[in-house]
């Protein structure tokens, strides 16, 4: 059986950005995602109330402007399908972003997909058979060092729907055209966990 599994962090509400934009809020319905991976920085309980409202199931690890959840976990291990998912919002990964510091970080989690945060950009790949996704900042929270000089942050999620050792991801951004209209744009991409004898 599958569920959809949202993959949302970063938000650093009302500090960086107002909200979740409006058009995310209608997308993210109450009865349609099954699960909740919080990837810190949540930073405000309207959020919390907001995102418990979408899904009571929320698995949510600190990020590095969570300074008041001091019991939360700096990264977490859910299993959908065959598919073991780590998650950590990344400011403990060093370098940050670095691609062999997350392959060691989902080889001690024992995991075949790592979700991570912190630079609030989208960002997939596949390393040595592991399956890496940063979901990006659900608001576009500005944060500095990662971006180009004149690229703004572009609002993006994840959801993923797993189907035994098969992740369909759908990422979806929220763009805007050379006059500002906002529309919401979303890819799919899909990853198999290689098993022995395939």
């Amino acid at each position: 059986m599958s569920r959809l599994v949202l993959a949302i962090g970063d938000l650093h509400i009302p500090d960086r950005a107002p909200d979740i934009p409006a058009k995310f809020r209608k997308l993210l319905a109450p009865g349609k995602i099954g699960q909740i991976l919080c990837l810190g920085n949540l930073t405000d309980k309207e959020t919390w109330d907001f995102l418990r409202g979408v899904c009571a199931d929320i698995q949510i690890v600190k990020g590095d402007f969570d300074v008041e959840a001091t019991t939360v976990p700096l990264h977490k291990v859910v299993t959908h399908g065959n598919l073991r998912i780590g998650f950590t919002h990344g400011h403990t990964i060093v370098p940050q972003g670095d691609s062999d510091s997350l392959l060691i970080e989902a080889r001690k989690l024992d995991c075949d997909v790592l979700l991570w945060g912190g630079t609030h950009k989208f960002e997939a790949y596949e390393l040595e058979g592991k399956f890496f996704v940063n979901p990006g900042s659900a608001t576009g929270a500005i944060s500095s060092g990662w971006w180009a000089e004149g690229e703004d942050p572009v609002p993006s999620f994840v959801l993923m729907d797993v189907q035994g050792s098969v992740l369909v991801m759908y990422v979806y951004q929220l763009r805007k055209d050379a006059k500002g209209n906002e529309s919401v744009a979303v890819e799919k991409i899909t990853y198999r966990k290689e098993t022995n004898g395939s």
